[in-house]
């Protein structure tokens, strides 16, 4: 878990992933829509992908782990509580605390 744990905290926003996880796109394309460029790892095609997979399981208890989306370092959460977080008006601020995307104040 040291590994992911570091990966997570080198950008801002950080996702681990599956390349044919139809929630892992939805949640990646709407952080691109936010204008976030998150660090993505896709398991499934990361050579150290089976390491990480197995680490995130243990310490998030969920099998596949993934959409597991870091914010400042920080384990947020799965897409349920991204979508809510989304939904509840809660994420871009989370995303400007953590320094990854920055709004003009006439945007708010």
């Amino acid at each position: 878990m040291d590994m992911v744990m570091k990966l997570a905290s080198q950008r801002a926003v950080v996702i681990f992933s599956t390349s044919s996880c139809c929630l892992c796109h939805a949640v990646k394309r709407l952080f691109l829509e936010l204008g976030v460029n998150p660090a993505v790892y896709e398991l499934d095609e990361d050579p150290r992908g089976r390491e990480m997979e197995r680490a995130l399981t243990r310490h998030l208890g969920r099998s596949p782990p993934v959409p597991a989306v870091f914010i400042g370092g920080k384990f947020i959460g799965f897409t349920d509580r991204i979508m809510s977080l989304h939904l509840g008006g809660e994420l871009v601020q989370l995303l400007r605390d953590a320094g990854a995307i920055w709004l003009h104040k006439s945007l708010k």
